[in-house]
């Protein structure tokens, strides 16, 4: 069984920051979970602003817990809006169905955590975020 090791975490974050300045987006935050949900690591850039990390870690925390992206979740809670108002009460509001988080997979297929990104439009937080899965050679789900 694959493990995400920190130092993919860390590239996950360094080119997920990368695409975003290339980008010309605003200051983000990235946060990376392993499959348990727990921190792997995490940065804000310079100017972004205090709920990055909150926003970052709850849409990843999402994803890892219900294996998922955010994107998908916030599908699914427009249909069953009850459900995921339970979940985040469930969770201590670290749950967030918004996109802007994917999963992380290694070559097999399996889930070895999440990463999450604030800081843009949840189009932008989900492309930095699979950019940086991809620059750390592995899948984002």
């Amino acid at each position: 069984m694959s493990v995400l090791t920190l130092a993919q975490a860390n590239t996950i974050i360094a080119a997920a920051l990368a695409r975003a300045r290339q980008a010309g987006y605003q200051p983000m935050g990235v946060a990376v979970l392993d499959a348990s949900g727990n921190l792997k690591a995490f940065a804000s850039e310079d100017g972004a602003s205090m709920f990055r990390f909150d926003i970052a870690r709850a849409k990843a925390l999402g994803a890892v817990g219900m294996g998922v992206s955010s994107r998908v979740l916030g599908q699914r809670a427009k249909d069953n809006p009850n459900f995921f108002v339970s979940l985040s009460a469930t969770s201590q509001g670290r749950f967030l169905p918004q996109p802007g988080a994917v999963l992380i997979q290694d070559a097999t297929g399996t889930v070895i955590g999440a990463v999450g990104a604030s800081g843009g439009t949840g189009d932008e937080d989900e492309a930095i975020c699979i950019a940086g899965v991809q620059a750390a050679g592995l899948t984002p789900g």
